[in-house]
C-alpha cells in the first residue's frame, strides 16, 4: 500500500490515493497503520476517492477502525494532497464527506498549498440530532432548544456543557484550571462513553484567554487525545459564542498549533482556516497481504 503521512496542527493521518489503488479490509488497515509502535502511527486512516457529486471524496476511519463522518484537519490535508500531487489545478474545490459536501479555498505559495479555508457548514444544535440523550440530564429528549451551559456531573464534579454537532458530535466545556495540566486521559473516556451520548462523543476542554482567543485540548471518540480537532475547534467557538464568552471570530490555540474560526451570523455557516503539512510518503506491506 502506497501512502502519504500528513497532519493539520499535529492531527495526523495516513492518506491513501484510492483513485489509483484499491484498499480492502479497511477497518483493520486503519487500526494497523494507526499503531505508533507496529504500524505507521496516526490518528486514523483517510482514503481519497473519486466522487460523482464533488471533486473528490474523503473516506475517514479512526484509529480504532470506526468510520468517521467528518474531520476538519483531515479535509485540509486532502485538499493539499490533491493539489500538490496534481490531481487538480483548481484553487477552490469541493469534497464529499458523510456529513455533506464541503467547499474549500486553497492558498497557494510556490505551487504548493500552504493554508486551506473550509466552509464547515451549519452547526447542528438540536440535541436528538447531535445526538444527545437529553433525558439523562433531566431534559426532554425531543426538545428543540440546544443544550447550552447545562450542568453535567462526572466523578462528583459538575461541568457546564454545550453540545453541538459539526458532522460529528461534540461536547464542549469551559474550565478554570490550566487545560494543559488537566487530567484528560482520565476524564476524556468518561465523557466519550457516557450514556448521555448514544454514539459516543468528542469532548473539548477549554480555557478562555480573552474574547478572541481560546486554548483547547480534545479527547476524540475512537482515537483518544489528539493534538488538534478541526470540527471540535469549530464546535468550541460556536459554544463560546452561544454562551456569550466570545464574538464570532476566534483564534484557537491547540496542542499542535492554531486554527482561526469564523462564524458568519447571516448564513449560519462556520469557516475554519488552518495549515496542512505533508510529512513523508512510503510503502507498507499489510500483514494479511
Amino acid at each position: 500500500m502506497i501512502f502519504t503521512k500528513m497532519h493539520g496542527c499535529g492531527n495526523d493521518y495516513v492518506y491513501v490515493d484510492c483513485t489509483k489503488q484499491v484498499i480492502e479490509n479497511i477497518e483493520e488497515t486503519a487500526k494497523f497503520v494507526s499503531d505508533r509502535h507496529f504500524g505507521i502511527g496516526s490518528d486514523g486512516l483517510i482514503l481519497i476517492r473519486s466522487s460523482e457529486v464533488a471533486d473528490f471524496m474523503m473516506d475517514m476511519y479512526n484509529a480504532d477502525g470506526s468510520r468517521g463522518k467528518m474531520c476538519g484537519n483531515g479535509i485540509r490535508s486532502v485538499a493539499k494532497y490533491v493539489y500538490d500531487h496534481k490531481l487538480t489545478d483548481k484553487s477552490t474545490i469541493t469534497i464529499e464527506t458523510l456529513s455533506g459536501i464541503k467547499t474549500l479555498e486553497l492558498t497557494i505559495v510556490d505551487d504548493k498549498v500552504e493554508t486551506v479555508k473550509v466552509d464547515m457548514g451549519e452547526p447542528i444544535l438540536r440535541p436528538a440530532d447531535v445526538p444527545v440523550k437529553a433525558s439523562v440530564i433531566g431534559l426532554e429528549d425531543n426538545r428543540d432548544e440546544a443544550i447550552v451551559g447545562c450542568d453535567f456531573e462526572i466523578d462528583g464534579r459538575v461541568y457546564p456543557i454545550t453540545c453541538i454537532s459539526m458532522g460529528n458530535p461534540h461536547c464542549v466545556t469551559f474550565i478554570d484550571e490550566n487545560v494543559r495540566e488537566f487530567d484528560l486521559e482520565h476524564v476524556g473516556p468518561k465523557f466519550e462513553n457516557h450514556p448521555l451520548f448514544p454514539e459516543r462523543v468528542n469532548t473539548e476542554f477549554i480555557n478562555v484567554i480573552d474574547e478572541t482567543h481560546l486554548r483547547m485540548r480534545v479527547w476524540e471518540r475512537g482515537s483518544g487525545e489528539t493534538l488538534a480537532c478541526g470540527t471540535g475547534t469549530c464546535a468550541s467557538v460556536m459554544a463560546a459564542y452561544l454562551n456569550g464568552i466570545t464574538g464570532p471570530s476566534v483564534d484557537v490555540e491547540l496542542m499542535g498549533g492554531h486554527l482561526f474560526i469564523e462564524y458568519d451570523e447571516e448564513t449560519n455557516h462556520i469557516f475554519m482556516t488552518g495549515p496542512a503539512t505533508e510529512v513523508f510518503t512510503g510503502e507498507i506491506k499489510l500483514p494479511w497481504e
